[in-house]
């Protein structure tokens, strides 16, 4: 019976960590401590990372984050990016909304009962 706990217990831990080894980490929207998920990515270099995106924007693509961040090559971004850094696409500011998404929006007020019912407001 503790030879098939352990084998139990055994495949849960390897299961555990090869799904954790596939979790994507967005190099434009992570915090220091998903960076340093990454294997590969240590203190200073998270901190490297989150200063350039907050001093000149979200990172375009792997050439942009090589080029941007010191000490990061082409080769190095694509040993990361293999250990699961993404780099996601920009964020949408309001001007980037297709034509007609800025005539309506959708609120959901709360009530004094704790209810909420969705309303659309147009402008």
């Amino acid at each position: 019976m503790f030879k098939q706990a352990r084998s139990s217990i055994a495949a849960l831990a390897l299961i555990f960590s090869i799904g954790s080894a596939f979790a994507a980490v967005d190099v434009n929207t992570a915090n220091a401590d998903a960076l340093r998920g990454i294997k590969g990515i240590g203190p200073a270099k998270a901190k490297a990372i989150l200063d350039e995106r907050q001093a000149h924007g979200p990172f375009k693509d792997a050439g942009d984050l090589g080029t941007r961040v010191k000490g990061m090559g082409g080769k190095t971004v694509q040993r990361l990016e293999a250990e699961g850094l993404t780099i996601g696409a920009a964020p949408k500011t309001a001007s980037a909304a297709p034509p007609g998404a800025a005539n309506s929006a959708v609120a959901t007020p709360v009530s004094a009962s704790g209810s909420s019912k969705p309303v659309v407001v147009k402008k």
